[in-house]
């Protein structure tokens, strides 16, 4: 597998553009086979998990070509209403196309999802979600049947604000009989998002970003062409690589206003933050201070998928931190590679508490998830020496050609292909 050698000590400096969110587009493409009409997304990234569900829309009978940047899927032809096996263990967005094969088939046969390694990341919420609307679901080993003949629109109350969950019931319920009201659903940038596409597709969602979304069925959807947001978290990566290299960094094409729990975090702590509407202008400081508590939580709270990269943070900032993960049990599986580095991090449960120190040192360290690898990518940009990052196919499946973008900054970050 590929690998990233990095120099460490460079600051990083200059401009970088952020491109469409992973987790937008991801469910944007689980929309595309709600209409038998051609949907272009435009600005979208190259990355592992979108080919993967390209795969999974293919298999079922959509042809998606890419045109530069833009990802063009004629779901005319769609024919299939089981997501291969194969590919639905490998990306857990894939338990999305449940939703929207049960709106165009009224059946489905799915997997359970694949994904990253941080948790049981259970989908009860879905099949809860499913079942309230009448579709009768079973579980037969690894497998998910679902019948959504009878399925009619119906008010769900989610026990947890779920992301995938909110989104599987919109996508089921913008095709079937009567009025469906989520309620507690989950309020991140991505949904409303997907209720925008859905919308200028000709469905009826509203209240998408509150607690409370409200779907009015509708006979037929039609193609359209439409640009995913920003991708937050990126954007949010490299604001924390620029505090952690000292550097100064100008992020365009973002939303600032999707990372206030973040940049309320770092601002004035470990460096200096101007933000307009669609940039961000990072100043790294010498000595950055920890931040004293760091808890994830559901949007508009700390963002899980943007931890790992704060924890590295606080391993070379002054002070101690307390980190809580609240949204995934198993999301620290980065801090023994840290520790390897030089890091001061003790970990029980849900908590670590992290004790900064002067420097990192460069080492061989190993990526065992998305966010975790990027992790360890930002400690070698600060570290002394060269840190080798294995494993990095886990970095690809979110970040497109990320050594090329720190490169541009002045990082010194090499690909080595296995």
């Amino acid at each position: 597998m590929d690998k990233f050698q990095i120099y460490g000590g460079a600051r990083l400096d200059g401009e970088i553009d952020v491109y469409s969110a992973k987790n937008s587009v991801l469910a944007l493409l689980a929309a595309s086979i709600l209409t038998d009409e051609q949907v272009i997304l435009t600005d979208c990234p190259k990355i592992g998990d979108v080919y993967n569900m390209i795969k999974i829309l293919e298999a079922l009978g959509s042809k998606v070509v890419w045109q530069e940047n833009s990802i063009i899927i004629d779901s005319l032809g769609v024919y299939s209403h089981e997501i291969p096996q194969s590919y639905g263990k490998e990306i857990r967005s894939s338990i999305f196309m449940l939703g929207s094969i049960l709106a165009r088939f009224k059946k489905a046969k799915a997997v359970f999802p694949g994904g990253c390694d941080i948790g049981l990341r259970p989908i009860d919420l879905h099949i809860k979600g499913l079942r309230e609307l009448n579709i009768d679901v079973k579980e037969m080993g690894a497998n998910i049947l679902c019948d959504a003949k009878n399925a009619r629109g119906k008010k769900i109350h989610l026990d947890f604000p779920s992301v995938g969950a909110t989104e599987n019931i919109m996508l089921a319920s913008v095709l079937i009989n009567g009025r469906t009201v989520i309620c507690n659903a989950a309020k991140e940038p991505e949904i409303v998002c997907l209720q925008d596409m859905l919308n200028k597709m000709g469905a009826k969602v509203y209240g998408a970003g509150t607690g409370t979304i409200e779907i009015e069925g509708v006979k037929k959807l039609h193609g359209v062409e439409f640009k995913p947001i920003p991708d937050r978290i990126l954007a949010g990566t490299y604001l924390i690589a620029a505090a952690m290299t000292k550097g100064k960094v100008y992020i365009k094409n973002c939303r600032p206003n999707d990372l206030t729990s973040l940049i309320s975090k770092l601002n004035g702590v470990s460096c200096d933050i101007l933000a307009n509407d669609d940039t961000i202008l990072v100043k790294g400081y010498e000595k950055p201070q920890s931040v004293m508590m760091i808890e994830t939580s559901p949007y508009p709270g700390f963002p899980t998928d943007l931890q790992a990269q704060t924890l590295a943070l606080q391993t070379i900032s002054h002070g101690t931190s307390l980190i809580v993960e609240n949204i995934f049990e198993t999301r620290y599986k980065h801090v023994g590679e840290l520790i390897k580095m030089g890091a001061e991090i003790v970990v029980k449960d849900r908590y670590a508490i992290v004790r900064g120190v002067e420097k990192l040192y460069g080492t061989q360290v190993f990526a065992h998830d998305l966010r975790g690898g990027a992790a360890l990518v930002l400690a070698g940009l600060a570290a002394e020496g060269t840190t080798i990052v294995e494993d990095i196919h886990h970095v690809d499946r979110g970040y497109y050609k990320l050594e090329e973008d720190l490169t541009s900054l002045g990082a010194s970050v090499k690909r080595i292909q296995s």
